[in-house]
């Protein structure tokens, strides 16, 4: 990233921490108590979909047999699925196939070769959207390449996210008919302007068939993986400092749930007052591709619950083994802090691998203030220090897995419009669970009696920065 953009994306982050310190006094995070997190009356059956639609009660009940037979307690379990039911409003979609993405590495070749066989539609939202390059090939052309084949072409960005993004980039794009949003610009005379309130997801979808979503933005970050074949590393000269490494999951899904993600883009575009979309008729409607179980979450701040906050203080409280969070960003709220001490409390092995420094300093100082109350309470903290960690993931009991835009932090329940899948499963979960081993492999644990002796001047720092930890 060029000292120019990096100066743009401070001044961006600058003016949302400005307008957040204005608007904060009017944002509260939502308290969750236990009769959110009760199943209502006439609700208890859990509804699974498929390629055609809601499966019999027969075909749910295997679905689900199958499921709990993988679980350590499929009495938790199940009892789980159908608090998640309640408060997530979409339904499990069996038979998706699912694959895991690491880094820029994995994940920009995938995206690549998804837009490139599309044959009717190709839809992208991202919070950061820069004429990134792989394999040399130019994200622009690729684009502009399919839309003169005929394939529709259509960008949501972020407004605030998106601040240093080269204006020429998106007029190129434009000029050969690809349709172009920007979420919420940050002009107070634009409809839709709004500094704090911000489109974090990360979203690919082609022709309704195939979707990869996560924490990899199309940013020039990612392409400091070689493989990718990106401008970013091929000019690092001998004079310039390396760029580091930002370490990301995404997840791509190939099924029935795919058109749930198609929906939530559509909203969006709707909500943007971008141009009326194409009716896109595809006879071949999205078929069985596996058998993994996906329940996709859509959260906006305009809803007074988080459907994903709701779902994972849930998943937290249900948990029976293990807990491993990997995240960007560990600024919790209180029931998410006090739903890991207590998880830690009663045997659950709770691990969380955390960056060791980051692209926000306030982040990471409020990260660091909680260290001392969860070491206590015999949670597992690790900081990978090889680059960047930017991944938000989370696997419970190795069955129960989130993927998704989603930081552990205020911003994602308050602020945000976020998307994540959660899968269950046990090949989705142990696969989650091998990555996260294999991280730990770079990063140092955090010993307690250490910490007790850090600087009196960074536990003021941290003091300050936790003051305004909802506003991060």
């Amino acid at each position: 990233m060029s000292m120019a953009t990096f100066g743009l994306r401070r001044l961006a982050a600058s003016a949302t921490l400005a307008s957040a310190l204005a608007l904060g006094a009017c944002a509260h995070v939502p308290v969750i108590d236990e009769a959110d997190l009760i199943n209502p009356s006439g609700a208890s059956q859990i509804k699974v979909y498929g390629a055609r639609g809601p499966l019999s009660a027969r075909q749910s009940r295997a679905v689900l047999g199958r499921l709990a037979a993988q679980a350590p307690d499929a009495g938790a379990l199940e009892r789980h699925m159908a608090v998640e039911q309640v408060v997530a409003e979409s339904p499990l979609f069996t038979g998706n196939q699912v694959a895991i993405l690491r880094d820029g590495a994995e994940t920009f070749p995938a995206m690549f070769a998804a837009i490139r066989g599309a044959a009717h539609y190709v839809y992208l939202e991202y919070y950061i959207f820069e004429d990134v390059s792989c394999d040399g090939q130019a994200l622009s052309d690729l684009l502009i390449e399919k839309s003169r084949a005929g394939v529709h072409v259509r960008v949501i960005y972020d407004g605030i996210g998106s601040l240093a993004t080269d204006s020429s980039f998106l007029d190129k794009l434009q000029n050969a008919d690809v349709q172009v949003v920007e979420f919420n610009p940050p002009n107070p005379l634009r409809h839709h302007s709004s500094f704090n309130s911000r489109d974090h997801r990360k979203l690919l979808i082609a022709d309704g068939k195939l979707v990869i979503l996560g924490g990899v933005n199309l940013s020039s970050t990612y392409q400091s993986a070689p493989s990718t074949g990106g401008s970013q590393a091929a000019s690092s000269g001998q004079d310039q400092k390396p760029q580091e490494v930002w370490h990301d999951i995404d997840i791509q899904i190939s099924g029935p749930v795919v058109p749930e993600l198609e929906k939530l883009f559509r909203d969006h575009w709707r909500e943007q007052v971008g141009e009326p979309l194409e009716v896109e008729v595809d006879a071949d409607l999205p078929q069985a591709q596996g058998d993994q179980v996906v329940r996709i979450l859509g959260s906006s701040p305009v809803r007074l619950k988080s459907r994903y906050y709701v779902t994972v203080i849930s998943a937290i409280r249900n948990a029976e083994s293990s807990i491993w969070i990997m995240g960007a960003y560990f600024v919790p709220t209180h029931q998410e802090k006090e739903g890991l001490l207590a998880a830690a409390r009663r045997g659950v092995d709770v691990r969380l691998l955390l960056p060791a420094h980051s692209d926000s300093g306030p982040a990471m100082a409020v990260q660091h203030s909680h260290y001392a109350e969860l070491l206590r309470a015999g949670v597992k903290i690790y900081e990978r220090n090889d680059g960047i960690l930017h991944s938000k993931t989370m696997v419970i009991d190795q069955v129960w897995s989130i993927v998704g835009s989603s930081n552990f932090d205020h911003r994602s329940v308050l602020f945000n419009d976020e998307v994540d899948a959660v899968v269950l499963g046990k090949a989705t979960g142990a696969r989650l669970a091998s990555d996260f081993a294999a991280d730990l492999q770079h990063a140092q644990p955090i010993d307690p009696e250490q910490w007790k002796h850090r600087s009196l001047l960074e536990r003021a720092r941290e003091n300050f920065w936790r003051l305004w930890e909802q506003l991060l």
